[in-house]
């Protein structure tokens, strides 16, 4: 029985999501393909020389002993943990322009969160049994026309340039012009023992022909980034991650969530308008038991897959509780492996749209099963928070 509920439920769940990809894609729409150079958002990049930062994000820079222009020559590979700013109010992301170039894209690494098979305990009336592997599928191509939405966060960390995956999202105090993008919290804070990343930008729809590495090295920059890059101007994550979230996900995985706010590198149309569409949140999922089918999208890359190609798997969730006192985590069957961290997780509720409910957080070593957050009033208050923050810009 279990398989043939779950079945019938992946076909809609992934028709849900290509009916919300835009009708008018990067190709078709040449003010989306190829926003004005000469209009850089903010002030920031753009130009031959790259513009002048913002002075107020100047300002903030020198606050924390941060020289703009130095930064932007290479001062940001600074580790040193005295600067590697982690407050929750300290974020700093100053564009630099053509850093994103497709074969540094190309060359970045997973972080994903991990745990030994068999290491969750607690609550074990909240843990459901371990889900069989569900094979990822392939998305179809190109992905604007059938997963527009859906993209690769690209950001530096101490151990090199780094990958995860990420989600348009809609705005609610700018409806049909978001530049909100929800991921996992470890995509953008290293938790507990580090501080916030560095150069975080957002590419929807990468690769969106579907070309091999190899090919890829050779494609224009318009099928490798089709919608252009988004800087990230301000990004929020949960207390709960910044103080104890840890290279296996520890205490801070059920709270691993971070929502972004973008800029485009160069143009001022914003991140909805110019994919075509962003998907609601829904803090109020039902329980478990309750969803036939829940679906993962993202962008696998640690062996066996390389990080190029958008996949996806559908399956009926689970529960998994790491520690007692902690909440609960959705959990479902699914080989997608790291890369594939902060990919959008969907559910579609009878009469209504396919809605985002979950992100990626972590999975066993050896792959077959990933787990995501709850969404909860945290991870709403921190949505509002953002959305507010940005309400009329």
């Amino acid at each position: 029985m279990r398989s043939i509920r779950p079945l019938l439920a992946v076909t809609g769940l992934a028709a849900a999501l290509t009916l919300t990809a835009t009708a008018c894609g990067p190709t078709e729409d040449k003010a989306a393909d190829k926003p004005a150079a000469a209009t850089p958002a903010d002030g920031q990049g753009g130009g031959q020389g790259g513009a002048e930062l913002p002075a107020d994000l100047a300002d903030k820079l020198k606050e924390h002993g941060v020289d703009p222009e130095k930064w932007k020559n290479g001062e940001w590979k600074n580790w040193d943990k005295d600067k590697w700013l982690r407050e929750a109010k300290d974020f700093v992301n100053p564009v630099i322009e053509g850093l994103w170039k497709p074969e540094r894209m190309q060359s970045a690494k997973s972080p994903q969160k991990t745990m030994a098979a068999g290491a969750a305990t607690g609550d074990q009336g909240a843990t459901d049994p371990e889900p069989r592997p569900v094979q990822a599928v392939a998305e179809e191509k190109p992905y604007h026309k059938n997963a527009a939405p859906v993209g690769k966060v690209f950001f530096d960390a101490p151990e090199g340039s780094m990958v995860c995956s990420a989600t348009v999202v809609k705005d609610p105090k700018n409806p049909g012009k978001s530049n909100l993008v929800w991921t996992a919290g470890h995509c953008v804070h290293a938790g507990k023992a580090g501080g916030w990343f560095r150069n975080i930008a957002f590419v929807p729809a990468y690769n969106d022909l579907g070309k091999s590495p190899a090919a890829l090295e050779k494609a224009p920059p318009q099928e490798v980034a089709p919608y252009g890059v988004y800087w990230a101007d301000w990004v929020a994550t949960s207390g709960e991650w910044i103080s104890q979230g840890g290279p296996t996900g520890g205490e801070g995985a059920p709270y691993d969530y971070a929502v972004m706010h973008v800029k485009p590198e160069n143009g001022t149309k914003s991140l909805e308008e110019t994919v075509g569409v962003a998907l609601d949140i829904d803090f109020n999922a039902p329980e478990a038991a309750g969803i036939p089918a829940m679906g993962a999208w993202g962008y696998p890359a640690a062996a066996p897959y390389d990080g190029a190609l958008m996949h996806k798997c559908v399956d009926r969730p689970g529960r998994l509780t790491l520690t007692p006192g902690t909440p609960t985590m959705w959990r479902i069957g699914c080989t997608m492996t790291g890369g594939s961290s902060g990919g959008g997780w969907f559910i579609e509720k009878p009469g209504e749209k396919l809605a985002l409910v979950s992100n990626t957080s972590i999975g066993p070593v050896t792959a077959g099963w990933l787990a995501g957050p709850r969404l909860d009033r945290g991870a709403e208050q921190i949505y509002t928070m953002m959305s507010d923050k940005f309400a009329g810009q």
